[in-house]
């Protein structure tokens, strides 16, 4: 289990920093979407709704520390890290469906018992994953599914995620998968450059500045 678990953080990190690479962004016009994930619509207000639950779970946080407004100011860019992973989800789920991975709910609970153990308490796993990647108590089980089914997906393959050849067997798989999906990403939250791998963010400051008033 503890070779799981370093795997795991392997693929969070990895989720982290390569996520843009499946937000390929056709430029099209979806009223009210701020994505669109094969049949799957993302909503505006469902990406609202689960930036809100993020920042609630700060305030409730930094109650007692007073430190809301830094927690803010350290997460500017939540709303679009929040809706890269709610597009790279749906797009490691493909993936792993296509490789015929599942996940037992068995597997999620024993998992989490593992990290709690490791953090010392159910507060402080909480606790550190709100801070280190921004998660809210109430998506942890969301993302352990999330990770244990990267490390299937990686065994599925007979990739390892500590080689750089695993790492690009298993970002093969995404990028497949998010093809096969047809990710359309609204403008206003970036673009994908395909030539450059990295994401390129629309010339709109006034957006990102409109979105931060009402974010804090």
């Amino acid at each position: 289990m503890h070779r799981r678990r370093r795997t795991a953080l392997t693929v969070s990190a990895a989720l982290l920093v390569a996520a843009p690479l499946l937000a390929a962004c056709s430029g099209e016009a979806h009223p009210g979407a701020a994505a669109v994930v094969g049949e799957e619509r993302i909503s505006v207000a469902q990406l609202q709704a689960r930036v809100g639950e993020v920042r609630t779970a700060q305030q409730k946080a930094t109650a007692q520390s007073g430190t809301y407004e830094q927690a803010v100011e350290k997460t500017g860019g939540l709303t679009r890290d929040t809706l890269q992973a709610m597009v790279l989800d749906r797009v490691l789920h493909r993936a792993a469906e296509d490789a015929g991975v599942t996940v037992t709910r068995k597997e999620i609970q024993d998992l989490r018992g593992e990290l709690v153990g490791q953090a010392g308490s159910q507060e402080a796993l909480e606790a550190g994953w709100l801070q280190q990647y921004n998660i809210p108590p109430s998506r942890i089980d969301e993302s352990l599914r999330t990770e244990i089914e990267a490390q299937k997906l990686y065994e599925s393959l007979g990739a390892d995620p500590q080689t750089e050849a695993g790492q690009q067997a298993f970002w093969k798989a995404l990028s497949d998968a998010s093809r096969a999906l047809d990710v359309d990403l609204n403008p206003r939250y970036g673009t994908w450059d395909m030539t450059k791998s990295r994401r390129a963010d629309a010339a709109t400051p006034w957006l990102r500045q409109v979105s931060g008033a009402k974010e804090a």
